[in-house]
């Protein structure tokens, strides 16, 4: 985004007349308290499948537009501006069309992303559906409806207009508990058959009244067939299938006020009916000393992977490309959004975590940092990720509202 066309939408806007901003920039004009119209094509409304960032030969286009402070990424790594001027956009997601879709929480509507001139930054902002409240997560069915996760429901759009809006939004499922931790992560599984839904717990520390609190809940698509799917998990954000596997994979939140060290952010491989321990065990080791007793953490799952505390883990995914050199590969990437008590502060980057050849995961390394300067300055906070076609890696920041492309030009 330039400032340019930022001026130039003012201009628009006062004068309700469509016009094109900097010949790259599409901006929709407003449609109703509603919906914006957009500059898109029509979805498919029959059953469509994200093309596999594996089957497409990369291409590495430089970014031109520079990060507000540097990021430090290892050699061979760049980063730029994908997208900017957002508020709060916090998950993504490909759509059966290639495009980026991003929940931009701040606007309360979902936004959708191209790139068509493959300059690496997208060519606008187009508006697919608005009226949302706090949207955080977004995952697209076969069929082509998209699936938005708001605190206490969740809405599938369909039946997108000539210029891609979405005409019908219906709740599939409602009810959820509100409050607390209200981010709802969504994610259908492999073969579409089932929807699941991250529901956090109401507190820091306390046995929950509602089961459904501090676990992964499993619907059918339609909302039907409600069950726990895994409990014990404080506050799960991140999920993600591991490619070629039906291995559940997600970021787990720990608790605060245990100091600066405990207890761990952890990153679990899911196990169906399986028990992770909170509120009275922590990583599978640490019993809580306010809910715990000597037995607690018997029968507890352990973590894959664990990461300093008060981190704050939220997106995750596997790397599935290959224009990342070999050794990135495979590995799973988790944005850190950054601690808000620690002493010290923690997070504000991007790690990765190596997988083994027998499917564990090795250990957590850095892979971008620079959010948190060195003079203790946050100028950003990651959340979200997805990778591209051309196998470059987004990053959505819901501080600066900015989503960033990293990419490997090589040394």
């Amino acid at each position: 985004m330039k400032t340019q066309w930022i001026i130039a939408l003012g201009v628009l806007l006062s004068l309700s007349a469509c016009s094109q901003i900097d010949q790259t920039m599409q901006v929709s004009n407003t449609l109703s308290p509603t919906v914006e119209p957009t500059q898109i094509v029509i979805m498919p409304t029959q059953t469509v499948q994200v093309e596999s960032p594996t089957t497409v030969v990369p291409t590495v286009v430089a970014t031109n537009r520079q990060t507000d402070s540097p990021i430090t990424l290892p050699d061979g790594f760049q980063i730029g501006v994908y997208a900017s001027g957002l508020a709060g956009p916090r998950m993504m997601t490909l759509g059966p069309d290639g495009a980026v879709y991003v929940a931009e929480r701040g606007a309360n509507r979902i936004v959708r992303l191209t790139d068509n001139n493959k300059d690496g930054e997208a060519d606008g902002i187009e508006v697919v559906a608005d009226g949302l409240n706090k949207p955080d997560s977004l995952a697209f069915y076969s069929d082509g409806s998209i699936y938005v996760s708001e605190p206490t429901k969740v809405i599938r759009f369909s039946a997108p207009n000539s210029d891609g809006v979405f005409q019908d939004r219906e709740v599939v499922i409602s009810g959820l508990p509100g409050g607390g931790h209200a981010t709802r992560t969504l994610l259908f599984s492999p073969d579409f058959s089932k929807l699941y839904v991250a529901v956090g717990s109401s507190c820091n520390i306390c046995q929950e009244s509602d089961s459904r609190r501090a676990t992964i809940m499993q619907y059918n698509p339609d909302g039907s067939n409600r069950t726990i799917y895994a409990s014990g998990l404080r506050n799960v954000v991140g999920m993600a299938f591991k490619p070629g596997t039906e291995e559940l994979w997600v970021s787990n939140n720990g608790r605060d006020n245990l100091g600066d060290t405990n207890p761990p952010e952890t990153v679990y491989k899911i196990q169906q009916d399986a028990n992770y321990g909170w509120p009275t065990c922590h990583a599978g080791r640490i019993i809580d000393p306010d809910f715990g007793l000597s037995d607690s953490c018997n029968g507890v799952q352990t973590p894959q992977a664990e990461l300093a505390a008060h981190m704050a883990p939220l997106g995750i995914t596997f790397y599935a490309g290959n224009q990342f050199p070999q050794d990135y590969q495979g590995n799973l990437y988790v944005a850190l959004h950054g601690s808000w008590n620690s002493t010290v502060p923690a997070g504000y980057k991007i790690m990765r975590i190596p997988i083994n050849a027998d499917g564990s995961a090795g250990q957590p390394v850095d892979f971008a940092t620079g959010w948190l300067r060195s003079d203790g300055l946050v100028w950003g906070r990651p959340v979200g990720l997805v990778e591209l076609p051309d196998g470059s890696l987004l990053v959505s920041d819901d501080k600066g509202g900015t989503i960033f492309r990293i990419y490997y030009t090589g040394s």
